[in-house]
């Protein structure tokens, strides 16, 4: 009897640890993810962890972070913002060819304000007119690159005497020996990380999210806070051209083409579901690194640059297949 009632014990004992295993893997699994890449990485390759080379992929990734940063807030709210790519070569377009025009602090000002109103007729849209972001981000992506080509006339833009202003500390200063961008995209994600877990602002955009139902029957006013993300999300996005646009001192008038599949990859990896109601904006910024930390880790070992998308691409299915599971796991605990 003491034999069997130890074996069950035993038994309980090893299923808690199990169980206790797996809470901790789905709530900190993308975390334990990013140190086996490092890790792996690094077997292969002496100069992957080298101080230079960290910081150098931390800097590269920070643009891409900026505009996470944003846009997990749209996603958790329950939507989805795909103009992002387009708006960054609108904003970064903007600034570089005003900056000899008008100034630098006359060009950012600007920028800023055009950004902020391209964000503002996609929270328009999608709260106000209800219509599906997907396919009001999806239009806005290709009338805002037409908007591009028209202001720019298909022609690349280049700041003059490159030398001679102090618009390239964004993209290229350092403050006590850490990257500018660095400290932009660590900045906007402790504030915005700050906002969405310890403010009633963060709590309805979770709540509009996860039910909008339910949130809009406690009082929540829908269409304001739906609004509200896309300018959250189209300030991020000027913050980002501000610093592509110092860092090159010129752009493309496509220079943002492809960025909202990288942005998408990186939140997506950091676990926010793209249904809505469940992310982490400090998630994100891990998701960011690891995406520029593989990315990195393919060149270092000789891969062609294409790799790297056939790479996205799979992280993407993975992520999305993994949240979806997830989904479907909750929903059939709360029914058992």
């Amino acid at each position: 009897m003491a034999s069997a009632e130890h074996t069950k014990q035993g038994f309980m004992l090893s299923k808690t640890h199990k169980a206790g295993l797996l809470n901790f893997l789905s709530a900190q699994g993308i975390l334990v993810f990013f140190l086996l890449c490092m890790f792996a990485f690094s077997l292969f390759s002496e100069q992957f962890l080298s101080q230079s080379n960290i910081m150098t992929v931390v800097r590269q990734a920070s643009i891409i972070g900026i505009i996470a940063v944003g846009v997990t807030v749209v996603i958790i709210g329950g939507n989805l913002d795909l103009s992002v790519g387009s708006m960054l070569s609108f904003s970064t377009v903007l600034v570089v060819d005003l900056h000899d025009k008008i100034g630098p602090v006359g060009a950012i000002l600007v920028m800023f304000a055009l950004t902020l109103m391209l964000g503002a007729v996609n929270g328009f849209l999608v709260g106000f007119m209800r219509l599906n972001s997907l396919i009001v981000t999806l239009a806005m992506l290709s009338a805002i690159q037409g908007l591009v080509l028209i202001y720019s006339g298909g022609q690349n833009v280049d700041i003059a005497n490159q030398s001679e202003t102090w618009f390239s500390v964004f993209g290229q200063g350092y403050l006590l020996g850490i990257a500018v961008p660095v400290i932009i995209f660590a900045l906007l994600a402790i504030i915005v990380q700050v906002v969405m877990s310890f403010t009633g602002y963060g709590r309805r955009i979770f709540a509009i999210g996860g039910n909008p139902v339910a949130a809009v029957y406690s009082g929540v006013r829908k269409n304001w806070c739906v609004f509200s993300t896309y300018l959250i999300s189209a300030f991020c996005v000027a913050c980002a051209a501000l610093v592509l646009g110092s860092r090159v001192m010129g752009s493309q008038n496509n220079v943002g083409q492809g960025y909202e599949l990288l942005v998408l990859a990186g939140i997506i990896l950091g676990g926010t579901s793209l249904l809505g109601g469940a992310g982490s904006i400090w998630k994100t910024v891990i998701g960011v690194l690891i995406l520029g930390f593989i990315q990195n880790g393919l060149l270092l070992l000789g891969y062609p640059y294409y790799t790297q998308w056939l790479v996205t691409w799979v992280i993407i299915i993975l992520a999305v297949w993994l949240d979806l599971a997830n989904k479907r796991k909750r929903l059939l605990t709360r029914h058992s």
